[in-house]
């Protein structure tokens, strides 16, 4: 169940207690948790703009179109990803950036059949996202925050996951155990390739992310996971579209074209990399 504990004050730093339905840190810092039981720990001087993050509308859209299970392959190839001796009763797992929640609760309900018991904890800086969340699973600890600063101490997790997010790779070494690992998972080229080929003119070569690796981790194993799947209405295209950047950035003309369809299958190229925290040595620092 949702516990919102180990967390740290996002002002200071100091560690959170838990006090009835408060968040209070030595320095008389309150953060009040949420009717359906999140907290917000982005303070107003960390956001960017007055309400960042994914807007109501595109997480309505994401959640009505997650929910149709058209991406239930993404979590069965995260589980059978999984690095072996890391996935067990009493891992705790972050999911940095995780929207309305799906894949976290997904991976929850699956390993429950399985009787792995897991700590959940699900982050992201949209509150419209964690509300969503936070009202279609209580077993999760839910948070408002930003991955620039993880309101959380040193070594806090086992896991970390962050599905087409945006990492921030000190901070999940930060709260990483010394034997933690870290899943990115993301686009491939041909990721929409139909539907990107009716939005836009042209398509652009596509380029692999973090390709000369990552200073802080060392990869485990990568791996495509590439299906189809068909959307049959006009009314499921355009919650697949208004989930994604193309919504801002397709042309007049592209969405016009996609608003004519009625029926397409589309295809998942899917890129799952699995690292490994890297160990400092304290004497070479």
């Amino acid at each position: 169940m949702s516990t919102l504990e180990n967390l740290s004050c996002p002002i200071d730093l100091a560690p959170l207690q838990r006090r009835e339905r408060s968040l209070i840190c030595q320095h008389g810092h309150t953060y009040d948790l949420a009717k359906t039981g999140y907290v917000n720990l982005l303070p107003v001087q960390n956001k960017r703009s007055k309400d960042p993050g994914d807007s109501k509308e595109m997480v309505a859209a994401r959640h009505a179109f997650l929910k149709q299970q058209h991406y239930f392959p993404i979590v069965q190839a995260i589980l059978s990803t999984w690095p072996q001796g890391h996935l067990r009763s009493g891992v705790r797992v972050l999911d940095a950036g995780c929207g309305e929640g799906y894949y976290l609760s997904e991976i929850g309900r699956i390993l429950a059949d399985w009787h792995v018991d897991i700590e959940r904890m699900g982050l992201d800086i949209s509150k419209w996202a964690i509300t969503a969340a936070s009202k279609a699973d209580k077993n999760v600890s839910w948070l408002v925050a930003s991955n620039a600063s993880l309101p959380m101490p040193e070594q806090r997790f086992d896991a970390v996951i962050c599905l087409f997010g945006f990492p921030v790779f000190t901070e999940f070494s930060r709260v990483l155990s010394d034997d933690g690992v870290l899943l990115l998972v993301e686009s491939g080229a041909n990721h929409l390739i139909e539907l990107r080929k009716i939005l836009y003119p042209s398509i652009h070569e596509y380029k692999p992310t973090f390709a000369a690796g990552l200073v802080d981790f060392e990869l485990l194993s990568e791996q495509s996971e590439t299906f189809s799947f068909e959307l049959d209405s006009q009314a499921q295209i355009q919650q697949l579209l208004s989930m994604t950047p193309h919504i801002h950035k397709a042309s007049y003309e592209g969405r016009e074209a996609v608003a004519l369809l009625n029926t397409i299958t589309l295809t998942a190229d899917i890129k799952l990399r699995w690292y490994r925290k890297k160990i400092r040595d304290v004497n070479n620092v």
